[in-house]
């Protein structure tokens, strides 16, 4: 470490694992080095046990970024490990620790070595907080959110919905709300025409996407059964599903197969590069995030950044992110209300308005305003 900068560590989820919180804790890493910080990360090198883990894969098929420092070294399931990986870190008294925490999972290995820092009496240990109460709950989640909280210094909520929940389990430790920042590191757009090229997809049809790693709760179904009624059937609507299934595929095939829906929709179901993202976005009309629950999430923040209209459904935190009938539609969690609105926004043409109301909106998610929120947390 540069002994004449501040100096920041994060310790969680980077390359040569995958998925969205790699995504963003590189990213988040990138600004504090931008802006003069001694930046690295210390990720894990057994993040969850197979059995555990439901997708095909955790690790990435891609080289390791440019520019990063990234050391590979936590393991959630040993105890001396996380031990060791404490007291090596509350040895080199970085200034700030930033360790975002999703899932109640890694609460005893992440809460243990930010006890074992803030020992030495100088490193400030702020976490960012996906979700304190997990989507899909098990037995023990809200001890183990509770031990979480009050292993820190400092707590950011990504949605109003979470900074509410957290005086749950401590409603005194400093704590602020800050947005999920775009998603600006999967290039630039590309125009829908070449996009869809790339893609092997037709130009005449209009095309909603479905985008992300494929779970129960994020409502996948609910979009098959909007597209199984009437009049969309009737539409020359498609919707293209990508992303790695979570959980069983089965029923979501049989919707298809129930509603005839094998020439509306397209499966593209294994995980998509980063290095590809741009092309499902740059080739969508629309993108639906149908979640029947949710805090926030980061496939709006990638939508904000390929200029995408968006419907959400009313749920959690995600209506925070997507004002209605500006950037796109709000609406309930059940299939005819995401088919109408789906039906609206063709039927009123209404791409070019959202999209330059998209442009104007995404202004306020910056990546500059998260790393300040850290700090100024890290200063109370």
């Amino acid at each position: 470490m540069t002994p004449d900068k501040p100096t920041m560590i994060l310790v969680g989820t980077a390359w040569p694992l995958r998925g969205g919180l790699a995504n963003f804790n590189e990213r988040l890493v990138r600004e504090f080095s931008a802006n003069g910080f001694d930046s690295s990360i210390y990720t894990f090198n057994l993040q969850y046990p197979g059995l555990l883990f439901p997708g095909k894969s955790q690790y990435s098929t891609e080289s390791a970024p440019e520019g990063l420092k990234i050391k590979v070294l936590v393991n959630t399931i040993n105890p001396i490990n996380w031990i060791r990986v404490g007291f090596r870190l509350k040895k080199l008294k970085p200034d700030i620790v930033v360790i975002k925490f999703w899932i109640p999972f890694v609460a005893p290995c992440l809460g243990t070595i930010a006890r074992i820092i803030r020992k030495n009496g100088h490193s400030k240990v702020i976490s960012i907080i996906d979700n304190i109460i997990p989507h899909e709950k098990r037995p023990g989640d809200r001890l183990l959110a509770r031990y979480w909280v009050k292993s820190v210094d400092g707590l950011i909520a990504m949605s109003r919905s979470v900074l509410e929940e957290l005086n749950q389990f401590d409603d005194k430790k400093p704590k602020v709300y800050c947005p999920h920042p775009i998603y600006d590191n999967f290039g630039k757009a590309i125009g829908k025409q070449e996009a869809r090229n790339l893609l092997g997809l037709g130009h005449d049809t209009r095309l909603v996407l479905f985008f992300g790693f494929i779970r129960d709760y994020k409502g996948l179904d609910l979009l098959l059964k909007a597209f199984g009624t009437g009049k969309m059937k009737s539409q020359k609507i498609r919707l293209l599903v990508a992303g790695e299934f979570y959980t069983d595929s089965k029923p979501y095939y049989d919707l298809i197969r129930q509603y005839n829906l094998e020439d509306q929709v397209i499966m593209k179901t294994d995980f998509i590069p980063d290095t590809e993202v741009y092309q499902y976005f740059s080739a969508a009309d629309l993108v639906v995030q149908p979640y029947k629950n949710a805090t926030q999430s980061g496939v709006t923040q990638i939508a904000y950044h390929f200029d995408k209209p968006m419907i959400i459904t009313n749920v959690g935190g995600l209506a925070e992110f997507v004002p209605h009938r500006k950037v796109g539609y709000v609406v309930e969690p059940d299939p005819a209300s995401i088919a109408k609105a789906i039906l609206t926004y063709f039927s009123e043409n209404k791409e070019m308005e959202f999209v330059e109301n998209v442009k104007f909106e995404k202004k306020k998610y910056s990546w500059d305003r998260m790393m300040s929120e850290i700090i100024s947390l890290s200063k109370r």
